[in-house]
C-alpha cells in the first residue's frame, strides 16, 4: 500500500489553491502539494466505490497522473476540486467498465469506521443499519452521500462536479438525509 490513508498535510486555504494551481502547470513541487492535498479525498472516494484498497490505489494514481498531465490545458473557471474528481470519477468508470465490479457504501464504512469521518451521519446509529439504507438509495443519492462525507467535498464542489446549482445540491443532500433519519427511527 503506498500510504494513502495516512498522508497527513498542513491545510491548505481556498485563497493559496490558484496561486498554487498556476505554479503546479511549470513546477512539479508545486503539484506535489496540490498532490499531497487532494490524495485523502480522491482514495478515500475511489475506495468507497471500489472496494479495495489496491484498485482504490491504481486509480487514484491513474487520476492524479492524468491531472498533471492536463494541468496546463485546465483554466480556472471552475472549482480545481471538481475538475479533479471528474478525472477521478471518469477513470473509475473505465475501471469498472473494464473489471465490472463496484461496491457499496459498506467498503467506505471500513475505511470512514477508522476515521470517523461519518459522525455526524451515524453518531448513535448502528452502522449496519445505515449501509442497508443507504443500499437502497439510487447510485446519484449514494454517489451524493459518497462526495459529501467520503470525499469531504463541499457544496460548491459538489455542485460544479454535478453541473447543479449549489441550492439543488444542498436541498437534495438534506431531504435525502432528512429520509434516512426518519427511516432510522
Amino acid at each position: 500500500m503506498l500510504g494513502y490513508e495516512a498522508v497527513k498535510t498542513r491545510p491548505m486555504s481556498q485563497d493559496e489553491l490558484p496561486e498554487l494551481i498556476v505554479a503546479a502547470k511549470s513546477d512539479p513541487a508545486a503539484f506535489g502539494r496540490l498532490y499531497d492535498h487532494y490524495l485523502q479525498p480522491v482514495y478515500r472516494y475511489l475506495y468507497s466505490r471500489l472496494g479495495d484498497s489496491h484498485s482504490a490505489e491504481d486509480v487514484t494514481s491513474q487520476t492524479f497522473i492524468t491531472a498533471y498531465e492536463a494541468l496546463p490545458k485546465y483554466r480556472e473557471q471552475g472549482q480545481f476540486t471538481a475538475w479533479l474528481f471528474r478525472i477521478a470519477r471518469s477513470k473509475m468508470y473505465d475501471h469498472l467498465r473494464r473489471n465490472r465490479r463496484e461496491v457499496g457504501l459498506e467498503a467506505a464504512g471500513e475505511l470512514l469506521e477508522r476515521e470517523d469521518a461519518l459522525g455526524v451521519l451515524i453518531r448513535a446509529e448502528e452502522l449496519s443499519k445505515v449501509r442497508f439504507l443507504i443500499q437502497q438509495l439510487n447510485e446519484e443519492e449514494q454517489d451524493l452521500i459518497r462526495l459529501r462525507y467520503v470525499a469531504d467535498l463541499t457544496f460548491v464542489e459538489i455542485a460544479d462536479l454535478l453541473g447543479k446549482r449549489e441550492d439543488a445540491i444542498k436541498k437534495t443532500l438534506y431531504r435525502l438525509l432528512a429520509r434516512l433519519k426518519s427511516q432510522m427511527e
